[in-house]
This record gives structure tokens, C-alpha cells and sequence, in this order.
């Protein structure tokens, strides 16, 4: 079953303006303060600070009203975009709470903790431990834990109502937590929420004696919807910062952590404890990250990926240590977190097999590639395979060194250079009319006299294939390649590109080399 926490930011434009203008004074007895925006030609007020509203001012409130009722009423310019980018690193910050965490709206977040709240010892402490961070940095929230996200939405805006800013739904009593709230709690359209309290119907318990059919009918197919979804009777889709993954592990310290020496070791065992529960369950990983979690709230991740599924930590601790002097631990990493990504079916198997006794290339290969590939980048190593096409140039694609082979095969009749360049380079050449290979050409300044040549082999370009237009084809794109051997045994892939009688005279390029 799962288990969402829903965290609510009240006010959160004002919030984040705070924390963009530390030096604004924020006190209990600074005058009242506003955020304003311009609404059809109209300056309204965007948000307004607990002073403010105390004074009778609200949201969408015209500028000119506010500022007869509340002359001191200090305001500025509400800046919607820095909202955001703020949301977005408030939740990039709470993967350390769960992999999974979702935008909510403009002012809260949603968090997937299925199986993550063991590692805070309880729903109850991570909830306290979330909420006391926050607090800490000046932002306050409310947060609450239910199965559903429309449960624990409403607990989190309106629990409050019952004496609980951080409440707690038990498994399968979401139905029994929210039928006191009021109906504004279910997330209604506005007509829907603004006509239910006008018939008498204030709280959501009193929706569930209800027929449905009659609610579907008078208030729409979005009420039902928002019921069930509050209920679990629906499913309700959210959209994740990064893929949702159960492959999610933590390290927490008493003391945080800065040397050099104390971060190797906390990726090591970071990376034990996920590839412990992948061995348990027969699995192995392709890409893992480590993300170091400072007291500020920057995170660092460090990433280590693997050429074949895995799970060795020893190994993989090899890989991430290298990068570590990219970690800026700052005035200490208090957590430390660990995901798995790319996680299959891994079969036990038996260590330290020699190559007589089965080991396959592959096995012996991987580790090298896997320091290469984290040392130079994966666009860096790769393995060139076939591809099936008539210009040299889509005949090659990459693959990864250790995939599996292409269907497609090497034309052994048509032997193309061991170095073929990503573009051809002119050469000026001497030849007989009209398809006699070159008796000598010159490439990068050097004169070179061809003594055996093979050839001509006549490419087209492929004018069946998308996006290639009639000025790519015709007699003017025609190539007649050579296999061409200098006097001093260099041998080349030269083509002629067009054909004689045309318009515009063929030009010589080389393509590529033999080994």
C-alpha cells in the first residue's frame, strides 16, 4: 500500500521573498507588507504577510482599496518565476526524504515514502524532522501522511481545523480522517466549492451519504472524481522530478561529516546497504548515484555507472572515489543518500573463475570499461557497429562496448577503412577520364603516388530517406570510392564525388584510412 506525504507551504510567496531579502525587517512590529501584481490592467494584491492580514487585506484585493484601508502598507513587485525556481529547489532538497518527490500546485510538494519511513524510525519522526528543518530555514509548512494524495492533501491545509499541524492518517482510515474537514479540503472546481456550503453540505462526511448519481449530475463528474481519488477508490497520477525508483537507500550522521576520508567512507557504506537489498532479491544495477546532502541544503551527487549490471560495492565505491574532490562538503553532510537505477534480473554467480574455466571476455572487460567510461565520460568509449545504409557515413552507429551484437553484419565484399573521419577532407588528384582511380594526390600538403588502387565502388546518396531533398541527390552527389595504396604502403578510401559532363566539374576527398 502506498504511503504519499503532502507538505503545504502557507503563503509561500511571501516566504521566499523574505528569504531573497534576509535584511527586510520581518518583526512582529514592522509595518504591514504585500506582494502586488498587475491582473487585467489592475494592480492587485498577489500575497500579504500576517500583519497584514490581520488588518483585514487579502489576495486579489485591488491595490488602491488596500492602501485606502492600510495607508503604511509597504508593498513590492510579486515575482511568480522565482516562486518557482524556489519550489523546484525546495524539491530537489527532499530526496533525501524519498526518491520520488512531485510539484504540488504553487506552494507544495508531494512525496512518495513508501518503504522510506523505517530509516527516521516512524511516519511520526520523519514528519517532525521534515517540518523542524523547514522551520529552521524560515519556511514554514504543514505536512501530513495518508495512502492517498488527496488525503493527505486535505490533512495537510486543513488538519489543522482538528487540532493537528502534522497529522497522520493510519493505512486504510483516510475515509475516517477527512470526513470533518470541511468540503474545500477535496480540491474542488470553484463553482463547485462555492455552491456545496449554500446547500447545507460544509463537510465531506456529509458527501459520502449522498447518492452519488445526484452529486455527479449537479456538481459534475470532478466532485465523484475528487471522492474516489480522496478514498482510494481511483488512481491519481503524479508527475515525479525524477522517475520514482524503490531502489533508494540513506545514511544519516550524529555529527556531520567534511573530511576527505569520511565521505569515501560513507559512499562505501551507502553503497553496501543498496546492493545488499538488491542481492537479497536476485537483482543487479546499471547506474548508481550518490548524493551527499549538506547542512545548507546543496546536494552533491556523484554518479557511477556500469558497463554490465552489478551489484559489487566494493567496485563500485572504486568508481565514485575518484570524484569525489567535485563534493564541496561546505560546514558538513549531514546525510547521505543512495540510488539505484536500470535494475534487472541479476543471476548469482560464482567469483574468480579463470579464462580456462569459462570466464567470458565480457566478464574480463567490464571492469576496465567501467573505469573508463567514469573517467572519461560515456560519449567518450564506445563500440562502433554496423548499420544498415549506403552512405559510409550512417554505416557506423555507436553502441555501448558490452551490448549485444547487431543483427546487421560487416559486408566482408565491401571493406571499408579501420579510421574512417566524421567528415571527408579534400585532396587534389591526377586521373585518367573518365572512372580511372588517381595516379597521385596530395592531401594535407603531402604528395603521395598511388601504386595499386581497386575500385570504382558507386555510392548514391539515399534520396528514399526522410529529409533528404533533391538538392542532396543526382549526378552531382555520385561518389566512386578507391581503395588506393601509396609507394610507401599508406592506403587510403578515396572518392571522387560527381561525375564528368555536368555542370560542375567532381571534386577528390579522402575518407578514411586502412590499417
Amino acid at each position: 500500500m502506498a504511503r504519499i506525504l503532502s507538505v503545504w507551504c502557507p503563503n509561500w510567496p511571501i516566504t521566499t521573498w523574505r528569504r531573497r531579502n534576509p535584511g527586510y525587517d520581518t518583526s512582529a512590529e514592522a509595518a504591514p507588507f504585500a506582494l502586488l501584481a498587475t491582473e487585467g490592467g489592475t494592480r492587485r494584491l498577489a500575497a500579504v504577510d500576517e500583519t497584514a492580514r490581520a488588518l483585514g487585506l487579502g489576495a486579489a484585493q485591488k491595490a488602491a482599496d488596500a492602501m485606502a484601508l492600510v495607508p503604511n502598507l509597504v508593498t513590492f513587485d510579486h515575482d511568480p518565476v522565482a516562486d518557482r525556481i524556489a519550489l523546484e529547489a525546495l524539491c530537489d532538497w527532499c530526496v533525501r526524504f524519498s526518491p520520488a518527490v512531485a510539484i504540488d500546485g504553487a506552494d507544495g510538494l508531494f512525496l512518495d515514502i513508501t518503504g522510506t519511513d523505517h530509516l527516521w524510525g516512524g511516519e511520526r519522526d520523519m514528519l517532525v524532522d521534515l517540518v523542524a528543518r523547514l522551520a529552521r530555514w524560515g519556511v514554514p509548512a504543514r505536512a501530513a501522511i495518508a495512502d492517498t494524495a488527496g488525503a493527505a492533501w486535505a490533512l495537510a491545509r486543513f488538519g489543522a481545523r482538528l487540532g493537528d499541524d502534522l497529522a497522520i492518517a493510519a493505512p486504510g482510515e483516510q475515509r475516517a480522517a477527512i470526513e470533518d474537514l470541511p468540503v474545500a479540503a477535496l480540491r474542488l472546481e470553484d463553482a463547485a466549492e462555492a455552491q456545496l456550503p449554500r446547500l447545507g453540505l460544509h463537510r465531506v462526511g456529509q458527501l459520502f451519504a449522498l447518492p452519488r448519481a445526484q452529486l455527479a449530475k449537479r456538481f459534475g463528474l470532478g466532485l465523484t472524481l475528487r471522492l474516489d481519488q480522496a478514498l482510494g477508490m481511483a488512481a491519481e497520477a503524479l508527475t515525479f522530478r525524477r522517475p520514482a525508483t524503490p531502489w533508494f537507500d540513506r545514511l544519516a550522521f550524529f555529527e556531520p561529516i567534511s573530511a576527505p576520508e569520511d565521505l569515501a567512507r560513507a559512499a562505501g557504506d551507502a553503497l553496501a546497504l543498496i546492493c545488499q537489498r538488491l542481492e537479497a532479491e536476485g537483482r543487479g544495477a546499471k547506474r548508481f548515484e550518490v548524493v551527499f546532502h549538506r547542512l545548507d541544503g546543496q546536494a552533491y551527487p556523484v554518479r557511477a555507472n556500469l558497463a554490465r549490471i552489478g551489484r559489487d560495492a566494493k567496485r563500485l565505491t572504486k568508481l565514485i572515489i575518484p570524484k569525489l574532490d567535485k563534493v564541496d562538503p561546505g560546514f558538513g553532510v549531514e546525510v547521505v543518500t543512495v540510488h539505484a537505477a536500470a535494475v534487472e534480473p541479476l543471476a548469482a554467480a560464482q567469483d574468480r573463475l579463470d579464462a580456462e574455466a569459462g570466464t567470458s571476455l565480457d566478464e574480463t572487460l567490464a571492469p576496465l570499461i567501467d573505469r573508463l567510461v567514469n573517467r572519461l565520460g560515456e560519449a567518450r568509449v564506445w563500440r562502433a557497429d554496423p548499420y544498415e545504409s549506403h552512405v559510409p557515413e550512417r554505416s557506423v552507429v555507436r553502441k555501448a562496448p558490452l551490448d549485444p551484437p547487431a543483427a546487421a553484419k560487416w559486408d566482408l565484399d565491401r571493406p571499408r577503412p579501420v579510421r574512417l573521419f566524421k567528415r571527408p577532407e579534400a585532396i587534389t588528384a591526377i586521373a585518367k577520364l573518365p572512372d580511372d582511380p588517381p595516379m597521385s594526390f596530395t592531401w594535407r600538403g603531402r604528395a603521395h603516388r598511388v601504386r595499386r588502387a581497386e575500385g570504382p565502388e558507386r555510392i548514391g546518396q539515399e534520396w528514399w530517406r526522410a529529409g533528404v531533398g533533391e538538392t542532396d541527390t543526382g549526378p552531382g552527389k555520385v561518389r566512386d570510392y578507391y581503395r588506393v595504396e601509396d609507394d610507401v604502403g599508406g592506403r587510403f578510401w578515396i572518392f571522387r564525388q560527381g561525375l564528368f559532363g555536368v555542370d560542375e566539374a567532381p571534386k577528390w576527398w579522402i575518407h578514411g584510412l586502412f590499417g
